[in-house]
């Protein structure tokens, strides 16, 4: 990643010293071009996300898991954070870290219809941002369920202004990403077994950029581009290890099977700031 945002910088700096000013004639953006684009790229957690429970392993999420009785108290009264836990203990809270980087490559064609210019764009990119949520029983445990994109492809439409060497564009379309998920947890009361793990996400991106004629055939882009993306079910079975407890909140009777987790939040909403370069022909 860092190599790709220095050779993007140095083509930059290149560019400045050894092309010629463009004449303030407007240029034609109609063509095919390539671009590499890198930059920061930011997950906003939901805040008040939680963890959701199937104790009858029926698939329908939402009950509560409780101690035995006499006290059927809420297991997970402690609560939850956004982040991975600091410990095991709810009160020392959750570290976040949701900012990463990004690096991509992209082809696209655009059409220009006198001052205004339409075209498509296609892009891979490689990603590194995640998002995580954790939850703290009474025990007391801690459960980080955490969601890592490791790249994204999408296909937009983009549609702009042209004015002088600049080109004032919006653009959006949809979005596909591959997810890593991953369980940790404190408790080595139960089994953990993995039912569910879907490492893909459908959604969609829209943003807005200015891109800058250098020379005839090449320009320089700042662009922001926000991506809505749904994840695919995680769901982790907390279940009997042959010597838990009969009075373990996950196992309790009538059902000794185990308790389906998974988080509450389905969608992932990520802010991008990116700087490019085009080769255009």
């Amino acid at each position: 990643m860092k190599t790709l945002l220095s050779a993007t910088a140095l083509s930059l700096l290149m560019a400045g010293v050894a092309a010629p000013a463009l004449a303030q004639s407007a240029p034609d953006w109609s063509g095919p071009y390539i671009g590499i684009y890198g930059g920061g790229i930011d997950n906003k957690e939901q805040e008040d996300e939680t963890l959701i429970f199937d104790r009858n392993l029926d698939g329908v999420f939402g009950e509560t898991v409780t101690t035995a009785p006499p006290a059927n108290a809420n297991a997970f009264a402690p609560g939850f954070c956004s982040g991975s836990a600091s410990t095991n203990q709810a009160p020392d809270g959750c570290n976040g870290d949701n900012t990463g980087v990004e690096g991509s490559i992209r082809a696209g064609y655009d059409w220009q219809f006198g001052s205004f210019v339409a075209g498509v764009v296609g892009e891979w990119s490689a990603v590194d941002v995640d998002d995580t949520v954790t939850g703290f029983s009474s025990t007391p445990a801690s459960y980080v369920f955490k969601r890592q994109v490791n790249d994204m492809a999408a296909l937009r439409a983009r549609l702009g202004y042209a004015a002088g060497p600049a080109l004032v564009y919006i653009t959006g379309g949809a979005a596909y990403a591959g997810i890593e998920n991953s369980f940790q947890t404190t408790n080595t009361a139960n089994s953990f077994v993995v039912r569910e793990d879907d490492d893909k996400a459908d959604g969609w991106q829209a943003g807005a950029g200015l891109e800058w004629r250098l020379a005839p055939n090449l320009s320089v882009t700042g662009e922001y581009l926000y991506t809505s993306l749904t994840p695919g079910d995680y769901v982790v079975r907390a279940g009997n290890t042959g010597t838990t407890p009969a009075t373990n909140p996950f196992i309790l009777a009538p059902n000794t099977t185990g308790t389906d987790i998974m988080r509450s939040n389905d969608e992932m909403e990520l802010h991008a700031v990116r700087i490019g370069m085009n080769v255009r022909f």
